[in-house]
Formats: structure tokens, C-alpha cells, sequence
């Protein structure tokens, strides 16, 4: 017996895309990410078409995609059928990052979970559905604790002249800081969360620096008490997924400690998590 499945995850920065055969991985690679309720359909298409035959994926039973920016049915379906072109047997599901996440740190236990990552979300997760009780509201409207936020914070800082000279200085050494490139960047990038958030490791490398550390932990705090704690962290640990809170951990840990948040883990990326509860029969 040859079937095997595909495991895709994937935030708005980077994807991660697996080929497991009886439990067992074949095959892994790492593209770009998707968003794709912000993406052109035509630009996640050219990401499946470049990606999928590198796989040498054979005999393919179930195709299990998990993206940021699934947020209507109607999105869910147009994914289906493009992945049905290429996978015409196979059993397809498409869900948003936010179930990808839950099922990575959960498996099939209950509890809440949130991701970090360039863009940021919570939920509770029964451990078979997720149970969203605040929305997120994407970069412009939300994403509070993300490294999309924390660097649209310190961009708004920094072009009002308000970030510290020797940490603009800093800034202005190693990216463009010019106020031209800077709204390039956020207004007419291909994906501006992906460029905001680049800036973080930025700020996570100064983050001895006063301003640097308040800005990172009013920004988690946002987060905590904007997100987790309206979702009912108070009552049950929290599983944090993401690079966000895995780069940030030991700046984001005592911030939901003093909240009165229990940790249940940290997880860098979704995807082992993801094999893991796929290989036990869940799919």
C-alpha cells in the first residue's frame, strides 16, 4: 500500500510542507508563506504549482492544508478546488492556522492555545473544534503581541521621531530609514505583516535597551489582556505556538505569569506537532 498524505502549514512569513507515508516523513520543504484571504488566488495557485512537485508526492489519500486567512467558507472552497487538480482522490481539508495550532499543541486534549507568530490569535480548543471567542482582526485592526504589531509600533515611533538616537541610529544602519522606503514597505510591499514583522529579531537583539523593552512587553500585554484573558486563560494553561513567542519566551513568560497564566508549552513551529496528529489515525 502506497497512500500517503500532505501536510501543509503555513503563516503569512513562511510555510512548512510535509509528505508522511505510514507515520513515517519522506519528504520535507519550506517555501513561502500564504495568507490567503489577502493573497491573490492566482499567487497561492503559483505557490502550489511551484511547490507540490517537489514533493514527488505518489498515491496521495489526503491533502490536509492549514493557512492563515481562512476566514470564510467561500475562501475554504476555492482552495478545494484548487488542490482537488492536482489530487483528484484524495480527501481534502483546509482549515485556518489557528486550528493548526490548537491540534500541534493539543492533539486531542482540550485547553487553549495562541499563536505568535507574524500575526497573533487565541482560542480555546475542545480537542476537536476550536472555540474562537475573540477575534484577532488581522495587522491593521488587531494582532496584538505579534512581531507584525511590535514592528508597526516601533515604525510609528520611529518616523515621529520618538525611538531613542542610538537605537534609530541602529535601526537606520541596517534598514532602509527613510520615510519613502518605510511606506514602501508597509503600503506597497507584497506582504506589509511580513515586513513589519521582520523587524523584530531587530528589537529582540536590543532589547536590554529600555525603550526596546517596553515596547515588547506593552505589546505582549496588549495581547494578554486584550486576547487571552477575554478567552479564558485565567482557567486553563496555554499553549503557546509560534516564532514570536518562541524567540521572545523569556520576556513573554513572566509577563503571563504575573497575569496569572499557566504555561502548558512552547512550539516554535505547528508542523511536528501537526505530523504527530495526523500519524495517529485523527485524519
Amino acid at each position: 500500500m502506497n497512500e500517503s498524505i500532505i501536510l501543509v502549514e503555513s503563516g503569512a512569513t513562511k510555510s512548512d510542507w510535509r509528505l508522511i507515508r505510514r507515520g513515517k516523513e519522506l519528504k520535507r520543504l519550506s517555501g513561502p508563506g500564504m495568507n490567503v484571504s489577502t493573497m491573490p488566488l492566482e499567487r497561492v495557485e503559483s505557490l502550489l504549482s511551484e511547490t507540490l512537485p517537489s514533493l514527488e508526492a505518489k498515491g496521495v489519500r489526503g491533502f490536509y492544508l492549514y493557512t492563515a486567512g481562512v476566514v470564510t467558507p467561500a475562501i475554504s472552497e476555492r482552495l478545494k478546488k484548487l488542490i482537488v487538480n492536482y489530487f483528484p482522490q484524495a480527501d481534502i481539508e483546509i482549515n485556518d492556522d489557528l486550528t493548526g495550532a490548537a491540534r500541534a499543541a493539543l492533539l486531542h486534549e482540550s485547553g487553549l492555545v495562541a499563536i505568535l507568530g507574524t500575526g497573533s490569535n487565541c482560542c480555546f480548543y475542545d480537542g476537536v473544534n476550536v472555540r474562537r471567542t475573540v477575534y484577532s482582526g488581522g495587522y491593521v485592526l488587531g494582532d496584538e503581541g505579534s512581531a507584525a504589531t511590535l514592528g508597526k509600533l516601533f515604525l510609528a515611533d520611529f518616523i515621529k521621531g520618538l525611538v531613542p538616537e542610538p537605537l534609530a541610529e541602529a535601526f537606520a544602519w541596517e534598514f532602509d530609514a527613510s520615510y519613502s522606503g518605510i511606506v514602501e514597505g508597509v503600503y506597497r510591499s507584497a506582504s506589509p505583516s511580513a515586513y513589519l514583522g521582520s523587524l523584530a529579531p531587530f528589537l529582540l537583539e536590543h532589547a536590554d535597551e529600555p525603550y526596546a523593552k517596553e515596547l515588547i512587553e506593552s505589546n505582549f500585554r496588549a495581547f494578554i489582556q486584550r486576547s487571552l484573558l477575554r478567552s479564558g486563560a485565567a482557567e486553563y494553561p496555554v499553549g503557546i505556538v509560534g516564532g514570536m513567542g518562541w524567540a521572545f519566551r523569556d520576556i513573554l513568560r513572566p509577563l503571563l505569569q504575573e497575569s496569572g497564566i499557566r504555561i502548558s508549552s512552547f512550539l516554535r513551529s505547528p508542523i511536528d506537532g501537526l505530523c504527530e496528529y495526523h500519524s495517529s489515525g485523527a485524519e
